[in-house]
């Protein structure tokens, strides 16, 4: 019996039969995957079960995942998105669920995350509540920089629109405290959103707006590497930040 599968198909409110229409097999298929010991299913279908279920390969299967296990300096890469929007919503559920230290989004926007998670504004609020540390990083939306940019996407929907809408949303949960929010220019063409020891980055191209956007998964293996590098990134932007609220300081 997989008992990892079964618990995440709980979890996830997902019964065997929607598992496998979502996954493109038969119910019996499923079955299988739960019931017989050590059966691992085909490398697609481990993947999308996953996407359906907001779990990682190693929880589920974890003898697949150690064959590909990496020991090179790219070993903290969990996964590749050609397109942030190619990123499922719920891994980035599953990576604010499971974050108890550090929740940091560093998007010149932040606008995608209210549109894609549900209650997104309560879950920050519990986790703050339970001690988890949360930092917003924004563009300015009256700068320069801004308006450059905005010339460089030229969609409908501007770059200071999106981040006045994650403006309003924050200011719905300021009080709560553990909650925080401050402006920088630095992070204009890079975005890196941390859950405790998972990170995901996105380097903006030109003439591209964010769910365009090429998209990492990391996962912090080692001292110095990618994952410390750019999260170091962002101390140093976080530390030469103005604070969007006047007055506010938490740190």
């Amino acid at each position: 019996m997989n008992e990892a599968l079964r618990r995440a198909l709980h979890r996830a409110h997902l019964t065997d039969s929607q598992l496998a229409e979502r996954c493109g097999v038969d119910i019996k298929t499923v079955g299988r995957w739960i019931t017989e010991t050590g059966r691992v299913p085909r490398a697609r279908h481990r993947w999308a079960v996953c996407e359906a279920l907001g779990e990682d390969e190693s929880v589920l299967w974890p003898t697949a995942a150690k064959k590909a296990i990496k020991v090179g300096p790219d070993r903290e890469v969990v996964s590749v998105y050609p397109y942030r929007s190619g990123c499922p919503a719920s891994l980035w559920r599953s990576l604010i669920t499971k974050a108890e230290r550090e929740l940091t989004f560093a998007g010149y926007t932040n606008y995608f995350l209210w549109l894609e998670q549900a209650r997104f504004g309560t879950a920050l609020q519990r986790k703050a509540a339970r001690g988890c540390r949360v930092r917003f990083l924004l563009g300015d939306p009256d700068s320069d920089l801004t308006r450059s940019r905005e010339q460089d996407e030229d969609v409908a929907l501007s770059l200071s629109t999106r981040i006045r809408v994650t403006l309003a949303e924050l200011e719905k949960i300021r009080r709560q405290p553990g909650i925080d929010a401050r402006f920088s220019s630095g992070h204009a063409y890079l975005s890196v959103f941390r859950f405790d020891d998972d990170m995901i980055v996105t380097p903006l191209l030109t003439h591209s707006v964010g769910h365009d956007a090429p998209t990492l998964h990391l996962r912090r293996h080692q001292d110095d590497g990618m994952f410390d590098r750019f999260a170091t990134h962002v101390e140093e932007l976080w530390n030469r930040s103005t604070p969007v609220w006047e007055g506010d300081n938490n740190g």
